[in-house]
């Protein structure tokens, strides 16, 4: 998961570096990241579902085999369509980590544990998109783009064996025939759209392919979504969203994410394009939220069972608003010392309301519908990342920033206050949390009964 969550972010400082190796535009160069997003996109809507019927230990261990294997393709890569073929195989795996690895974790500790779990789910879910950035600049500028992917080989082998030994097996069990109708209205719906808001800000919205694969995907998402509803045993339990705090949980994902990784595409461009900044000092501007998020674990693991979600969440979200709309005020991207200080700030604010509502989400989550509940929420979390970059790019590109020789500053600071409005939203929502934390079992019960009621 780790791993996973780290090629989401570890290739945007290299792309100008593969393009010109391999002789290609940068927009042809783009192709390497927005292939994987589309690629992790489609594979989603299924994920809930394998898990269930084959069982989470082989479809995890499974997906890790093949995710490292195409890591190992990526690196060996001697021209662009190999390398975007690879990194499509290496999203179909991505997007079928996540969810099932995280489905492992929360049927493993009942929901007064998970406060507990925030420690570690920190890392894979927050902290490794964040140090993406740096690290690709760094692996980059003293090594080679190919080493981006090599990384990945011996961590991932290392970790199968691991898994053979270490993880349980747990098969829920699937009713039903499998939801056809469901995976081919789902699965494209998804794709398609990833692919608009990938490519839609750097070639047009109104470009053939990015306006008909939008609306297609629209329609398809529409369509699916009435389907899902009305199946006996749909792909994707979209009725999990009645309760209101999942719901409530998952809409904050969207904006949360939405704004985040909307901040980490554009500080590096304003770092870089605006100021001059190397592929490696862009990622650096943003190692500190990184440190803040390892503070935000502990935070939300004593302040949660005090406070409840409903007050923890709120005031992080109106705390990390406030320190996305400084970023964007002029004179604070030339002050290094600022921008680490507030690059932290969004760590530690932000990461304890992603905390937070995470946990707080899925505490009346019945155990069954665990594998549904988390590909569900995976898949809103994933579009609005892709959303956030989506509307960072637009509003970059509008105001005529181009990303690569632009000096002024302006278009980027305006993409950054727009993702300070994005988490502005995710107030809303946080009000709608539960007041209180989840109660421990009585005293009396054997850990085995206490999950089984949980």
């Amino acid at each position: 998961m780790c791993m996973n969550g780290l090629d989401s972010t570890i290739v945007n400082p290299a792309l100008l570096t593969i393009a010109r190796d391999f002789g290609e535009p940068v927009s042809a160069a783009n192709t390497v990241e927005v292939a994987f997003l589309v690629a992790l996109a489609v594979a989603l809507p299924v994920a809930g579902w394998l898990g269930d019927r084959f069982g989470t230990k082989k479809v995890f261990l499974g997906a890790l085999a093949v995710f490292t294997a195409a890591s190992a393709v990526c690196g060996l890569a001697q021209d662009l369509p190999t390398l975007v073929l690879a990194r499509v195989v290496q999203g179909v795996a991505g997007g079928l980590l996540t969810p099932v690895g995280m489905t492992l974790l929360f049927r493993a500790f009942p929901p007064h544990e998970r406060m507990k779990l925030s420690k570690v789910l920190i890392v894979p879910t927050a902290l490794m998109p964040a140090l993406g950035p740096p690290l690709g600049g760094f692996l980059t500028e003293h090594l080679s783009w190919h080493w981006l992917f090599f990384v990945n080989v011996p961590i991932g082998a290392a970790a199968v064996l691991l898994g053979l030994f270490g993880v349980r097996e747990h098969v829920e069990g699937t009713e039903g025939p499998f939801d056809l109708t469901g995976f081919l209205l789902a699965t494209p719906a998804l794709g398609l759209l990833t692919y608009a808001l990938g490519f839609g800000p750097a070639h047009g919205w109104t470009t053939p392919s990015v306006l008909v694969s939008g609306t297609l995907g629209l329609v398809l998402l529409a369509s699916g979504c009435v389907h899902l509803l009305r199946a006996r045993t749909p792909l994707l339990e979209v009725r999990l969203l009645a309760d209101k705090v999942f719901a409530s949980a998952t809409v904050l994902a969207l904006v949360t994410s939405a704004g985040l990784m909307g901040v980490l595409f554009a500080f590096p461009l304003l770092y870089q394009a605006a100021l001059g900044a190397s592929a490696l000092d862009a990622g650096l501007s943003v190692f500190p939220e990184a440190l803040g998020l390892m503070l935000a674990s502990q935070i939300t693991d004593r302040l949660l069972p005090r406070l409840g979600p409903r007050w923890l969440a709120v005031p992080a979200l109106v705390l990390a608003t406030a320190v996305f709309g400084a970023l964007a005020v002029p004179g604070v991207a030339e002050n290094a010392w600022a921008v680490r200080a507030l690059m932290f700030c969004v760590g530690l604010v932000l990461g304890t309301a992603v905390l937070t509502v995470q946990i707080a989400g899925f505490a009346d989550v019945p155990p069954p519908a665990m594998g549904q509940a988390m590909a569900l929420f995976t898949i809103v979390r994933t579009l609005g990342g892709a959303l956030g970059i989506a509307a960072v790019a637009a509003v970059i590109s509008a105001w005529g920033g181009s990303g690569t020789h632009e000096t002024d500053p302006a278009p980027y600071r305006a993409a950054i206050a727009v993702t300070a409005g994005l988490v502005a939203l995710g107030t809303l929502g946080a009000l709608r949390m539960p007041k209180e934390a989840p109660a421990p079992p009585p005293f009396d019960e054997e850990p085995e009964a206490a999950a089984a009621a949980a």
